[in-house]
């Protein structure tokens, strides 16, 4: 810490932040009923770009980081919810998610508004080099932002991660993550389904203390997320089965459709932090 007391370990930070995604990961495999699969493909619809939601807060603050002339890489860019209207702003978007479904919807997306400067990339962040010269990854992982929203917190390696995203960054990195550890729709829920306290994710006061550690200075703007009032019970059931890993007609299951028909204050919505760091000099 070379004498500083107001800057934590670089190292300690790391190995704190991975001992929390390390301790949800295997919590989740021990109590979970359902495997992998496509994870996102039960609810891949909800993270597509949706033009009835274009006041949308974090697509103004996004757009507001963005010039006309920027290349933009989107790290996992799920169905095209920020990927679509950035690319109304940037000169290009680089759309990279690993999961199938995910891009499925944005190419429909990208389709259905027009836009034509979204090069779509289905892999996981890093790229290995030799995934790079794929036929579908055929493009240069390089832009002038490089842009995350609500994937850092179950990025074991986060140090390995956030050096990825600099070294293809040549202006700007962004990241976007909850004050409150996800999913925190089920974290109520998890104790009495499961019969144990969560092993929760670090979220973004940790992701801010990382950055102090890795000497990053970095701009913050919270924003707040407009309610969006009950959801529909089917949506809202196959998300919490899938965010419980819950087998649809077990015990657990029937435990929680139990609690989803008790009555229930409405949810507080976190704060979204949009944290900026300048990209640092290529040497």
């Amino acid at each position: 810490m070379d004498g500083d007391p107001l800057r934590p370990d670089l190292d300690t930070a790391l190995a704190a932040w991975a001992a929390r995604v390390r301790a949800n990961r295997e919590q989740v495999d021990r109590v979970r009923e359902v495997g992998d699969g496509d994870f996102y493909a039960p609810v891949a619809t909800s993270f597509r770009f949706d033009p009835a939601r274009a006041d949308d807060p974090l697509i103004g603050a996004l757009q507001a980081l963005v010039r006309p002339d920027d290349v933009v890489l989107d790290i996992g860019a799920g169905g095209g919810r920020y990927a679509v209207p950035l690319a109304r702003v940037a000169r290009r978007v680089i759309a990279l998610d690993p999961s199938p479904a995910m891009l499925a919807l944005l190419r429909a997306g990208i389709a259905e508004t027009g836009v034509e400067n979204v090069e779509v990339v289905e892999a996981r962040w890093p790229v290995p080099p030799l995934e790079r010269q794929s036929p579908e990854a055929d493009v240069a992982l390089e832009a002038d932002v490089a842009l995350t929203v609500n994937v850092a917190n179950d990025v074991e390696d986060i140090g390995g991660f956030l050096e990825a995203m600099e070294r293809a960054a040549r202006r700007l990195c962004v990241a976007v993550l909850l004050e409150v550890p996800p999913p925190y729709e089920v974290d109520a829920l998890w104790p009495r389904v499961h019969g144990e306290p969560r092993a929760t994710l670090p979220a973004l006061p940790e992701f801010l203390a990382l950055q102090l550690a890795r000497g990053r200075l970095c701009e913050v703007r919270l924003l707040e997320r407009p309610s969006t009032g009950p959801a529909d019970p089917a949506v809202l059931l196959a998300r919490a089965r899938r965010m419980l890993w819950v087998r649809e007609g077990s015990a657990k299951d029937r435990a929680l459709l139990a609690l989803l028909a008790e009555p229930r204050p409405p949810a507080q919505v976190p704060r979204l932090g949009v944290v900026s760091w300048s990209a640092p000099a290529r040497t």
